[in-house]
């Protein structure tokens, strides 16, 4: 009788088991779990590709990687943007002033922070500051903080402070290395940090493994500048041109190794 009353449990076990299988089988897939994908940004990929930027600013691109590294900082149409010293010409500005007259937005040239940032406080979506980083430390290292201090006062709760920066090993010297092009991660962290900015990111987009820091004339060796030291027996403390094998040589490193980082204002 035990026997009998076991198989029975059994048979009906497995009869329910089958029809909870069945009504699984029937019911509606689920949705499988993928993460959300952000939308292109064609405004920016059509700065990026127009023809009224210079055909040099265009083959750097390989090296540059501008729609990567500008959604990485966090641009969005619309934005304030102040870029810190672009010089004539400047190969980012070529890119943003454009993308914000096309997207409702603004964008700020600042040659000189200390004497006016052109906006007000606390307004400013992005700030980006692009191999700047050396010049200031060679030319007085006094100048980073309260540089990145006016940074810090001209963008909103919540802004970004983007750098792209050639980059020296760690644990060097920046008064040894600037002068040549480059300081370290660490020298440009610390330095945010103590401004009041958090280190949201890092990426290795403008990573270069193949530039070993190591030139004749710093950073300035290699493309696009493509210069070196004076020769031997020449009274002159000015860079020379390249010689075309050196200029070989160079080119197959390509352009410097660079950081490229995000920081934010605390909102």
């Amino acid at each position: 009788m035990r026997h009998a009353r076991t198989a029975l449990f059994a048979a009906l076990a497995l009869a329910s088991a089958g029809a909870a299988h069945a009504q699984q089988a029937n019911a509606a897939p689920r949705e499988p779990m993928t993460p959300p994908v952000l939308q292109e940004d064609t405004a920016l990929q059509a700065a990026i590709a127009s023809d009224a930027r210079p055909a040099a600013d265009r083959a750097r691109d390989a090296f540059r990687h501008p729609y990567e590294t500008l959604t990485f900082w966090g641009l969005t149409p619309g934005s304030t943007v102040v870029e810190i010293e672009p010089g004539r010409g400047g190969w980012w500005s070529a890119i943003l002033q454009p993308y914000a007259t096309a997207t409702g937005g603004t964008y700020v040239a600042v040659n000189r922070p200390l004497e006016g940032m052109q906006v007000a406080d606390g307004s400013a979506d992005l700030i980006v500051v692009a191999r700047a980083f050396h010049n200031w430390h060679r030319s007085n290292p006094q100048r980073t903080g309260p540089y990145l201090e006016a940074f810090f006062k001209a963008l909103k709760p919540g802004g970004v402070l983007a750098v792209e920066q050639h980059r020296a090993g760690e644990g060097l010297n920046p008064d040894q290395t600037a002068p040549t092009g480059y300081v370290s991660e660490s020298h440009v962290i610390r330095a945010a940090q103590a401004a009041g900015f958090v280190l949201e990111a890092r990426s290795e987009l403008n990573a270069n493994p193949k530039d070993d820091h190591d030139h004749p004339y710093g950073v300035w060796t290699l493309p696009p500048v493509r210069t070196s030291a004076p020769r031997e027996g020449v009274a002159t403390d000015r860079a020379e041109p390249l010689t075309d094998a050196e200029r070989v040589e160079y080119d197959a490193i390509g352009e410097s190794d660079r950081m490229t980082l995000r920081f934010r204002k605390p909102a």
